[in-house]
C-alpha cells in the first residue's frame, strides 16, 4: 500500500462541519472551506482523521478551492463539494490510480450524477487532452499537490458560483493544467455520487448564462473560440427554452468579445 496521503478539499456553504463529514462519508483528512457569515477556524477528529475548517465570509467557489489548496498538506488532493457522497473505498481507488500512473499529475474519476446533468462517463482509461478537457467537473478530480504548486496552477476568482461569471472554474483549472504541460488522465474508478440540490448559480438558459459562457470561451479556446461557440449553440439548442438559437449566439458573442478585450490587457 502506498504511503501517499490523500486529503479531501471541500467547498461548502453554510455547512455544519461535523454533520457534513457524516453526510459526505469522509474517511480521510480533509480541509473544509465554509462560506458563511463569520470568520472562524476549527479543527476536530472524524474517524481518527483530522478535519480543518476555515469559515469565511467571502463568496466564490474558486476562492474556496484555492484557499483549501493553499493550506493543504496532503500528497494527493481530491477536490469535492458538500453534495458529494464518497464511496467507502474512495481513498483506495484514488491512491491506487496514482500509484499505477506515476506520470499522472491530475486524474478525473467517475462520480455519478443525474443523467440529465451528466457531462461525461469514464468507460475506459484515457488521457485528457485539449479537445475533451471541458467535460470534467472539479469534484471528480484529484491531483498531486506539489505538482500544482510547482506549476503555479490554482482556481480562477472570476468564474464559478459566487463569482462574477457564473460557471467554468473547473474547465479553466484543467485548461491551465494542460497549458503548464501537466499529464491528465481519466480513470473508470467510481469514487462517489452527487445528491441533488438547487444550483446556487444556474437560473435557466437566460441572457446572463450565454453571456458568461461566451466570456469563458475567451479564456479557454483562444482563436478557435468562435468555432467552439457555434458548436455549443448547435449542440445545446434543444435544452434551452425562451431563447432562440440566434439570440443565444448573439449573447455568447457579446461575452466572447468582452472577454477577449479584457484579456488583451491582462
Amino acid at each position: 500500500m502506498t504511503d501517499m496521503k490523500l486529503q479531501v478539499l471541500v467547498a461548502a456553504m453554510h455547512a455544519e462541519p461535523r454533520k457534513l463529514c457524516e453526510q459526505m462519508n469522509l474517511s480521510t483528512d480533509a480541509i473544509v472551506v465554509n462560506q458563511c457569515e463569520e470568520y472562524r477556524y476549527e479543527e476536530f477528529t472524524h474517524r481518527e482523521k483530522t478535519i480543518r475548517v476555515f469559515h469565511m465570509k467571502e463568496r466564490g467557489v474558486g476562492l474556496s478551492r484555492s484557499t483549501a489548496l493553499l493550506r493543504s498538506d496532503g500528497d494527493i488532493c481530491l477536490f469535492s463539494d458538500e453534495d458529494i457522497v464518497l464511496e467507502d473505498n474512495y481513498e483506495e481507488v484514488i491512491l491506487k490510480a496514482f500509484e499505477e500512473n506515476p506520470d499522472a499529475d491530475v486524474i478525473a474519476f467517475q462520480v455519478d450524477v443525474d443523467p440529465r446533468r451528466a457531462t461525461y462517463r469514464n468507460t475506459r482509461k484515457h488521457r485528457i487532452r485539449w479537445y475533451n478537457f471541458g467535460r470534467y467537473p472539479t469534484y471528480a478530480v484529484a491531483a498531486r499537490r506539489e505538482t500544482l504548486h510547482r506549476a503555479g496552477v490554482t482556481f480562477s476568482l472570476l468564474f464559478g458560483g459566487g463569482a462574477p461569471y457564473s460557471n467554468g472554474e473547473d474547465s479553466l483549472f484543467l485548461h491551465d493544467c494542460l497549458k503548464k504541460g501537466l499529464h491528465l488522465y481519466a480513470e473508470t474508478g467510481k469514487i462517489g455520487r452527487e445528491t441533488y440540490r438547487e444550483s446556487t448559480w444556474f437560473h435557466g438558459y437566460d441572457q446572463k448564462f450565454f453571456y458568461d459562457r461566451g466570456y469563458l470561451f475567451a479564456y479557454l479556446y483562444g482563436w478557435t473560440a468562435y468555432l467552439w461557440l457555434l458548436r455549443y449553440v448547435l449542440v445545446k439548442r434543444k435544452m434551452y427554452a425562451g431563447v432562440s438559437m440566434k439570440q443565444a449566439y448573439r449573447f455568447m458573442c457579446n461575452g466572447l468579445r468582452d472577454g477577449r478585450r479584457l484579456r488583451a490587457h491582462d
